[in-house]
């Protein structure tokens, strides 16, 4: 199973559709805010969200959905990474609500191999996170360095650090 690209395996162009979505979770989004100290009442007081916000329900909060789509995507995206450079924007275009499944699928925008070490590039693409009903509710582009071919044939190839098993 594949687990990240190399460089030399990302192509301008080509769409990475991330599986599987995730179904939010009323108990996701409040634990993520409980732990992210984010304790507004539209994300965490049903009754408020009901009596006093446009969507009269509670909204699950942009950060969750974000970094959830960040997770969809390394598999497909980072999972190689040396490092994420920059994330360059990061749009909520749509509200996600409890309940809702989110698909993300990442486009490659460009590639460019580095100036200063032959054996890595960064890579530049954009995420795209949907609901079950192809609403996109988030948008993000980002900057990613990955090694080339021979940077991970060097540091022990696919599953570098694996330990083999004895008795």
């Amino acid at each position: 199973m594949q687990f990240g690209r190399y460089f030399e395996e990302f192509e301008v162009g080509a769409v990475y559709k991330h599986w599987p979505g995730k179904t939010v979770t009323e108990y996701d989004d409040h634990l993520f805010c409980l732990l992210t100290m984010n304790h507004h009442p539209l994300h965490m007081d049903a009754h408020y969200a009901a009596e006093t916000t446009d969507f009269g329900k509670n909204v699950v909060v942009g950060n969750y959905v974000y970094s959830l789509l960040l997770g969809m995507s390394v598999p497909d995206v980072s999972g190689k990474a040396i490092a994420n450079l920059e994330i360059e924007s990061l749009r909520h275009v749509k509200p996600t609500f409890h309940g809702d499944t989110i698909y993300g699928e990442t486009e490659v925008l460009d590639k460019t191999p580095s100036k200063s070490k032959d054996d890595r590039g960064v890579v530049y693409v954009e995420t795209r996170g949907y609901k079950q009903d192809g609403t996109i509710v988030c948008i993000f582009r980002r900057k990613v360095l990955v090694p080339k071919q021979n940077y991970g044939e060097a540091r022990g190839g696919e599953q570098p650090g694996r330990p083999v098993p004895h008795e």
